[in-house]
């Protein structure tokens, strides 16, 4: 309700402006549209399950008892946390991915995508695993069980709910900062409203529908991710 009615106060406001809205101007491009949005969610979604994968791996590598593999991982995370996406896309693919023969954007993209996100996913996973009182690893190790069966039956549980929040709003910036593939020419969802907006000469007509594609997928997610806080909430 808030953003229909935020939404209904803009648009009166450029009725008060004496704005000439160009709507059907759009609408002839609402295929490429559609097809943009699609790109966009299967980019996401894949850079997404990369991410988190990923990230879980450089968690436990950061815990590693050998330490270059403590460092490796430790150092891979800091150097890009410390710079930014774009710079790291375009290095990535004008540089390095040209360099290995990398022909696919998607597939770079995704990697570089999912890779970036990763490093903010290894600190929330490592927060949250290291927030288990020891009390329960030494009960666990008590019982019998070894350092796999510890981090299966005992830490990643409980770290999972604890992780939840950080891991939602890190997925939800990860589908906002899709947008910056359009960089290295993925034709997704910003990029093709460019097309549209340069073609229809109506600027406002397709960042608006820009805006609410992008609502349309994170709000559920948020809203989704408050009720899975909720199914699995516990007593601390």
């Amino acid at each position: 309700m808030l953003l229909l009615a935020v939404s209904a106060g803009l648009y009166a406001m450029f009725l008060a402006v004496d704005y000439r809205w160009n709507w059907s101007g759009v609408w002839k491009y609402r295929g490429q549209f559609m097809q943009g949005w699609l790109t966009t969610l299967g980019l996401s979604l894949a850079a997404m399950i990369v991410s988190v994968a990923a990230g879980f791996l450089m968690m436990l590598g950061c815990r590693a008892k050998w330490l270059p593999v403590r460092l490796l991982c430790g150092g891979l995370v800091e150097l890009v946390r410390g710079s930014p996406l774009l710079v790291q896309l375009l290095i990535g693919y004008y540089i390095i991915a040209e360099a290995l023969h990398a022909g696919f954007p998607m597939l770079v993209g995704i990697v570089l995508l999912g890779g970036f996100h990763a490093a903010y996913l290894a600190e929330i996973f490592r927060g949250a695993v290291e927030s288990i009182g020891a009390s329960q690893i030494e009960a666990a190790r008590a019982v019998g069980f070894d350092r796999a069966q510890t981090y299966r039956f005992v830490i990643v549980p409980q770290a999972m709910r604890r992780a939840l929040p950080g891991t939602t709003g890190q997925l939800v910036s990860l589908l906002k900062d899709s947008s910056l593939l359009s960089v290295i020419g993925i034709e997704e969802l910003v990029q093709k409203v460019k097309v549209m907006n340069a073609a229809s000469y109506a600027p406002l007509e397709g960042y608006l529908p820009l805006a609410a594609a992008y609502l349309i997928v994170t709000l559920p997610l948020a809203r989704l991710a408050r009720g899975l806080e909720r199914r699995f909430a516990y007593e601390t």
